[in-house]
């Protein structure tokens, strides 16, 4: 029976994207059913002003499982960003990165293998902000300083930093429980408790009580500036590492880019009930409909979802293809040549050839 999945194209270069990805994962011997869906910049004229309709929602809680394509979020206004709305709406309070290194991608590291587990729902992250010079943003400092606080200037934006005893034992059971099933060997809790004792120092303290109800996959933590420098020095002695919404946004980039960067940087958020996967990367919109922009990270997100659909054997398949395709360095977009200007680059649809002839060449065997 066929795997009915969400396909959100996105927008920029997300359509050209999603689609070399769709073609790829309809050749890998899975059988999908897509249902697409619209959001993003693209399509708020058609929805009212609304880059996130309600119909994406629906859609995604009726099948369970969703593809997207990046879509851009404005930056310093218009609206907020909709991955961040499809994560508090859906609640998929868990993301998962995996940075691994591949043969043939150009990076001052070797054999890193690294899963980045960011708890998605809460932190600075939960959008909690008052603006400067509001009535809000006053009253809020009056509190804080009617209660023996201080702020060093009155005129400051306020952003709030929920993390709650139940967001983190359920982002690291779901940590553990992903290590277990992936047949990882540690955990890492990753935080700033020296500091932030009440937020960060309650997410220390639930980290080591789940560990100690875990006790089959190894356990520590780091203070997260010791651990951005322990990355670069020795990233072999990591595994999986589980962050607060901010940390976690910052070292799947630093992660990403001891692997090549962002263009091989794949993604999944994940629910109770629901999964959406999508690259690391943003939407690029000035490339849109170029067919240039590196489709490798979209592609490896599918093989991510391949995995949560317990469809194993595509998923290593895939893998095993785009594997193959970086390695020859032969049929891979600009940036992944030793010179930007390689006139020897395809582009997006091209790299997406290149994959299925390989996939096609295995079931021939």
């Amino acid at each position: 029976m066929a795997h009915r999945v969400v396909l959100i194209p996105g927008d920029g270069t997300g359509p050209e994207l999603t689609e070399a990805t769709r073609r790829v994962l309809e050749a890998s011997g899975a059988e999908l059913e897509w249902d697409v869906r619209e959001a993003g910049a693209d399509v708020m004229e058609r929805h009212g002003g609304n880059p996130l309709p309600p119909d994406v929602l629906d859609a995604v809680r009726e099948t369970g499982v969703a593809l997207k394509g990046p879509i851009t979020t404005p930056v310093g206004g218009g609206f907020r960003s909709v991955n961040v709305a499809l994560r508090k709406e859906l609640d998929m309070y868990a993301q998962v990165r995996p940075c691994k290194s591949y043969p043939g991608v150009r990076s001052r590291f070797e054999d890193v293998d690294l899963i980045i587990v960011r708890e998605n729902t809460e932190d600075l992250y939960a959008g909690i902000e008052y603006e400067e010079g509001t009535p809000e943003a006053a009253e809020l400092i009056e509190w804080i300083e009617g209660r023996g606080g201080s702020l060093r200037h009155s005129d400051a934006g306020i952003s709030i930093k929920p993390i709650s005893v139940t967001g983190t034992r359920r982002i690291f059971e779901f940590a553990f429980d992903y290590a277990r099933r992936n047949g990882r060997r540690k955990i890492t809790a990753v935080h700033k408790a020296n500091i932030m004792k009440f937020t960060d120092g309650l997410w220390l303290r639930v980290a080591r009580e789940v560990a100690a109800e875990n006790t089959d996959i190894e356990f520590d933590d780091r203070i997260v500036d010791n651990m951005c420098m322990q990355l670069v020095q020795r990233p072999e002695e990591y595994d999986v590492l589980v962050l607060p919404n901010l940390y976690g946004d910052v070292l799947s980039d630093l992660a990403a880019g001891m692997i090549g960067g962002l263009g091989v940087a794949p993604g999944g958020n994940y629910g109770e009930t629901v999964a959406v996967f999508e690259p690391t990367h943003g939407s690029a919109p000035k490339y849109a409909g170029q067919n240039r922009v590196n489709p490798i990270a979209q592609m490896l997100s599918g093989v991510l979802m391949l995995r949560h659909l317990d469809e194993r054997g595509a998923a290593d398949r895939v893998e095993r293809a785009i594997a193959d395709v970086i390695a020859e360095g032969k049929s891979v977009t600009y940036d992944m040549k030793p010179s930007r200007d390689d006139p020897t680059a395809v582009g997006t649809s091209e790299v997406a050839d290149a994959v299925i002839e390989k996939l096609e060449a295995e079931v021939a065997v």
